[in-house]
């Protein structure tokens, strides 16, 4: 039987917070920020000279159904605390795409968080908010800073909340990682955490497996842990390495390109 690993005091302090101080950040650090109270978290990599590079649609066009939730998640996009300009980079509120802004425009006045890479299951089950941390390694800075970059001159295709969002992006940028299955969702922690919850409320075995509220509380809790463990990146079998000058092939969404890829390697290899 394996020994138990102990936890350190900073994996400890993880469980409760990804809080860091802004002069604590490096360039190639994936950051994000919460939005809405909580409901979702806006992500980036910062660059250095208090700069962000982050995937975003307009103000508004977040979700991007053309119904009016559109308009309820809405505060992505970056903009200035004091409401004006931002005397750095102008008014971004309708800018969309892979775009480059200050830290304080990034923020919208949330607070900073660090996204954190290679963490234990252990760690990983424990904070049970997705969209946080990955056990998957991160790339050395100087790679994730040239995928950042590059990106912002040539794009990230076509957003999509459950496919190819910012988390998504910052994610790729990190660990050069795109999902080439079609059928499942993409990099984003919240978007798997999203259908796990989803899948541990209407999964239909749960009544069979126990019976009264806590019992049916405790299953589902750990439906929903194991879906998300499933779904990490750094667990999950569909996910290949693609170099990011690669993705500007790609007019369409970015799994199709991993896709064929990987169809291209199969014909090599037969």
């Amino acid at each position: 039987m394996p020994e138990s690993r102990r936890w350190t005091m900073p994996e400890m302090a993880g469980i409760l917070s990804n809080k860091i101080p802004q002069d604590e950040l490096k360039p190639g650090d994936h950051i994000y920020s919460w939005r809405n109270a909580y409901l979702y978290a806006h992500h980036g990599i910062y660059v250095g000279d208090g700069m962000v590079i982050h995937f975003t649609r307009a103000a508004g066009q977040e979700i991007g159904t053309g119904t009016v939730l559109d308009r309820f998640i809405f505060s992505s996009s970056p903009s200035h605390p004091s409401g004006s300009p931002c005397p750095r980079c102008g008014d971004q509120s309708r800018n969309e795409g892979v775009i480059s802004s200050c830290l304080e425009c990034f923020l919208c006045g949330g607070e900073l968080y660090l996204f954190k890479y290679g963490v234990s299951p252990g760690l990983f089950i424990a904070k049970t908010r997705g969209g946080t941390c990955t056990i998957a390694p991160s790339d050395p800075p100087e790679h994730v800073l040239h995928r950042a970059e590059f990106l912002l001159q040539n794009g990230f295709g076509v957003y999509n909340i459950f496919k190819n969002n910012c988390e998504d992006f910052a994610i790729y940028c990190k660990t050069g990682l795109l999902v080439f299955t079609s059928i499942s969702v993409g990099r984003s922690g919240q978007a798997s955490s999203f259908l796990a919850a989803t899948t541990a409320m209407v999964s239909s075995p749960l009544r069979f497996l126990t019976t009264g509220v806590s019992g049916l509380a405790a299953v589902g809790y750990g439906v929903y842990c194991v879906s998300r463990y499933l779904s990490d990146i750094g667990v999950r079998r569909d996910v290949m390495k693609i170099p990011v000058e690669r993705l500007i092939l790609c007019p369409g969404p970015l799994e199709s390109e991993a896709a064929t890829i990987t169809d291209t390697s199969k014909e090599k290899g037969s």
